[in-house]
């Protein structure tokens, strides 16, 4: 067997780990997820860097925290002098290519790959020419609009992932055809970007009725009071939630399983074209999502927040004769952590200032070897156009420490909240004021401020502010091109004028 495996790392948009069949739901229809667990091993605690696209993203190609980055919004640019596991990857000898998401800001959209084959949707520059999403513009943020167009039609993104996974099947059959013609193979690293299931929460028809027909309502709905965290009831009002239809919660949710589902369908075409072209057999498969999406739950949407169904992703990994089957992990991991076991696997050089740890030795030997169950994201705004709504100001410092079975989440400003996950698995019961908890607030308080200042954080975000307004302006006056874009197209985004009721 050859001593350089290949890699095929699958990386959706915003799926929560709840709706998998594999994760425990009964309802989504994930039988290629689902397949992939029978052959290899779920992580059942895996924690995001950030709960927003670009910082988790860069989190996760760096290996740093979004404040060693420098990336907390989806509008600030990853220095392309931090090397990134696409990077070792090409220092190990392999060719990374990429097809699809990165969402990378900035002139380089590389960061270390070697090959882009279809690109983001967004401009390359701050401040060019977005994407028109036609009659669902606005329904891609934290806005009340992503629930009111909501429904059966067609989203942009699921047109895009179509491109990409055309690409990628296309990509695999032409290895396939070298190697059944005798060609010397050399060992492949694909990573595979899906926008999917991201809102708009629009799906086409043939997937949503099956789940409209079917879905039920969030668990834990938790209607607007002042009982609720001070950050949550501002959120809340700035992103227009207070109170939501139960159809609008319903065609949402029916959507976002239906988008769950059709992504699974497009996974299952490139699983099946690596395993027609007998390209399975050394291959590491791994798939995880940049963060998770609240659908309803706690009275939230999107994601955004240090709730379970936010900052949790799923991940799965399959290594025929390298990792165990059909098993599950329930450690306390990092999204960090993947990358680092990337590199292991393909026996590339480790990134020298990265905070993941391999899991390779915990997953082939969990009895013996050490792990510590700690994992750490952070969300931090400084602006409304950059990830948060547009009726809320100033700056937005926030950090979370998931350490055994408890978790604490600090807001810079407001009470933090701690929750007891073995006990409390839903979050339903803030132990942050229990007097018994007093010394577990302190302890995780001081852990989450250790070597993260939030007034360092704010200072830093001015600052990147000010660079992107004379970047925006640069941007919009030359008008650069786009050196690796997908076309968006406006008619791509539509509702189907007469609704399922």
């Amino acid at each position: 067997m050859s001593t350089s495996p290949n890699l095929l790392y699958i990386h959706s948009d915003q799926h929560n780990p709840y709706v998998t069949g594999c994760y425990g739901d009964p309802l989504v229809q994930t039988p290629n997820l689902d397949g992939l667990a029978q052959k290899g091993v779920v992580l059942d605690n895996t924690y995001c860097p950030s709960p927003i696209c670009v910082p988790s993203r860069m989190s996760m190609l760096s290996g740093r925290f979004p404040h060693e980055n420098d990336v907390w919004t989806n509008a600030h640019i990853l220095d392309s002098a931090i090397p990134t596991f696409a990077h070792a990857m090409g220092a190990g000898g392999y060719r990374p290519l990429l097809v699809g998401r990165m969402h990378a800001v900035g002139p380089d959209q590389l960061h270390g790959y070697a090959e882009r084959l279809i690109g983001d949707h967004g401009p390359n520059h701050p401040g060019g020419v977005g994407a028109n999403h036609g009659t669902l513009s606005g329904t891609a943020g934290p806005a009340r609009v992503s629930l009111e167009k909501s429904g059966h039609g067609q989203s942009a993104y699921q047109v895009h992932d179509e491109d990409v996974t055309a690409a990628t099947v296309d990509y695999l059959n032409r290895l396939g055809v070298r190697k059944r013609a005798g060609q010397p193979a050399e060992p492949f690293s694909i990573s595979v970007g899906f926008m999917l299931p991201h809102q708009p929460f629009v799906a086409r028809r043939q997937d949503y009725e099956y789940y409209y027909k079917r879905i039920g309502m969030p668990q834990n709905p938790l209607p607007f009071s002042d009982d609720l965290h001070p950050h949550h009831k501002e959120w809340r009002q700035g992103c227009g939630i207070k109170e939501v239809s139960q159809e609008e919660i319903r065609r949402a949710r029916a959507a976002y399983w239906a988008l769950v589902a059709r992504m699974d369908i497009l996974i299952g075409q490139i699983l099946e074209a690596l395993r027609a072209n007998q390209l399975a057999e050394d291959t590491l498969i791994i798939y995880m999502s940049d963060h998770g999406e609240q659908v309803g739950e706690h009275g939230l949407s999107w994601r955004q927040t240090f709730y379970e169904d936010s900052v949790k992703v799923p991940a799965i990994l399959s290594w025929p004769g390298h990792l165990p089957e059909g098993t599950r992990c329930d450690r306390i991991v990092s999204s960090l952590d993947l990358n680092a076991t990337m590199l292991e696997a393909l026996n590339c050089p480790p990134l020298p200032h990265s905070r993941g740890r391999s899991l390779l030795n915990l997953l082939r030997h969990p009895e013996t070897t050490a792990w510590e169950d700690v994992a750490f994201s952070e969300f931090c705004l400084d602006d409304a156009g950059a990830g948060g709504p547009t009726g809320t100001t100033g700056a937005i410092r926030q950090r979370m420490v998931r350490r055994g079975a408890w978790k604490l989440n600090y807001y810079h400003g407001h009470p933090c909240q701690l929750f007891n996950l073995e006990d409390d698995p839903r979050e339903m019961h803030d132990r942050a004021n229990d007097p018994n908890c007093k010394d577990i607030v302190e302890h995780l308080t001081q852990e989450v401020l250790d070597g993260w200042d939030p007034d360092h954080v704010a200072a830093r975000m001015q600052a990147k502010r000010r660079d992107n307004q004379i970047l925006s302006q640069w941007a919009n006056k030359v008008q650069p091109p786009d050196h690796c874009r997908w076309t968006l197209l406006p008619e791509m985004d539509y509702l189907d004028e007469e609704q399922m009721q």
